[in-house]
């Protein structure tokens, strides 16, 4: 089954009751048992919830893996990847990364006793560096947020199999349409399903997948131990979402295409970041590894200005400006007081998230609006 094919029947059937082509919202939160323990492989909605299993399903589907896992938001599945450690274990974690990620592991785990290595993984060869007998994860995003750095997921992989670490992937900004890191030898694929999984700025969710049945296990049991699952209508708003991944996706595609080439011949911009200019440091990486290169963009203004910044968010009209990500609105955001508020101004700057920087989710509208927008809001 190819993918296109995949967004709308992998891992789905038809209901048993009454063969509704849409898998029904199961809302509730407890089922009937005939006897102590005889149930129809349903007992409570923590642990399952036919919805969230269809979904679940559609998931693994996706991703060319065996096992998916919905949780309440991305960041509750990280959290569940993270439960996988114990104290004295270490990390080594890719330095540009969403703010809430870099949250997560410094402001809660540290406290744990799990470290934390943050360093640049556009040459796989930095990460040998940091790998010792401690090392038990290795956390990738590609393309990263919001400097849209590219990752060889491959490279990463030798490196993880070669010492026995475990590979996880953020894959949030490419979504399976455009890179399954699966087939790349990531032990683990993460989405912040919120995004272009759901698609629609309309649900807040987390996934995972893998292929191993015993990691898949260890997972399952976090999953129900620490109870941050998803409810069965958020789940149904993803499970439509997805039907329709593919062709949204390549209108992304299309729009941030005519968006970067617009902005990297701009008078008053000084760097874009997307990685499927030439111009882009990984670019052949991109390309090998990534069908197409996405929506999502970053651009700083000339001379690194931060109120000429501002003045822009402020002037747009199409965009909107507002946190989040990968829906069919194209939305526009300043990283340093937003979405990377969190991570502290000195460490933001050494990856390049400066004050000026301004990041784009491009949506599936019209790209010549899309453009005008931002050709009047650059006065």
């Amino acid at each position: 089954m190819k993918f296109n094919t995949k967004t709308i029947h992998g891992g789905q059937e038809h209901d048993k009751a009454y063969g509704a082509v849409m898998p029904p919202i199961y809302q509730t939160s407890t089922y009937a048992q005939s006897t102590p323990g005889g149930h129809k492989g349903y007992e409570y909605s923590r642990t399952h919830n036919p919805t969230r299993k269809a979904l679940e399903n559609a998931f693994a589907s996706i991703e060319n893996g065996n096992f998916g896992l919905a949780f309440a938001s991305g960041l509750a599945a990280i959290d569940a990847i993270i439960k996988l450690l114990k104290p004295g274990d270490e990390v080594i974690s890719t330095n540009d990364l969403y703010g809430g990620t870099y949250r997560l592991f410094t402001k809660i785990f540290e406290d744990f006793g799990i470290k934390f290595h943050f360093i640049g993984m556009e040459k796989a060869d930095n990460i040998e560096g940091y790998v010792n007998s401690k090392t038990k994860l290795i956390w990738v995003e590609t393309p990263t947020n919001p400097m849209l750095n590219i990752i060889d997921i491959e490279a990463v992989a030798k490196v993880a199999e070669k010492n026995n670490i475990i590979l996880a992937v953020d894959n949030t900004f490419a979504t399976p349409y455009l890179q399954q890191p699966l087939d790349l030898g990531a032990d683990i694929v993460m989405h912040s399903a919120t995004k272009y999984l759901g698609g629609h700025s309309d649900v807040v969710m987390g996934a995972l997948i893998v292929k191993n049945k015993d990691l898949a296990d260890k997972l399952y049991f976090i999953q129900n131990a620490s109870g941050a699952v998803c409810g069965p209508q958020d789940s149904f708003l993803v499970l439509r979402g997805i039907k329709t991944l593919h062709v949204r996706m390549q209108r992304h595609c299309e729009n941030g295409k005519a968006v970067a080439e617009y902005l990297e011949t701009h008078p008053k911009i000084e760097d874009v970041y997307w990685p499927g200019l030439t111009s882009h440091p990984n670019h052949e990486i991109a390309n090998k590894q990534m069908s197409d290169f996405g929506g999502m963009l970053s651009f700083t203004t000339k001379g690194n200005d931060y109120k000429e910044a501002i003045k822009v968010l402020e002037k747009l009209k199409i965009f909107t400006l507002a946190e989040s990500l990968g829906g069919v609105e194209s939305l526009a955001g300043h990283p340093a007081s937003m979405t990377h508020a969190s991570i502290p101004k000195e460490e933001r700057e050494k990856t390049g998230v400066v004050d000026s920087l301004i990041r784009l989710s491009v949506g599936i509208e019209d790209k010549d609006d899309l453009i005008n927008d931002l050709k009047q809001a650059l006065g």
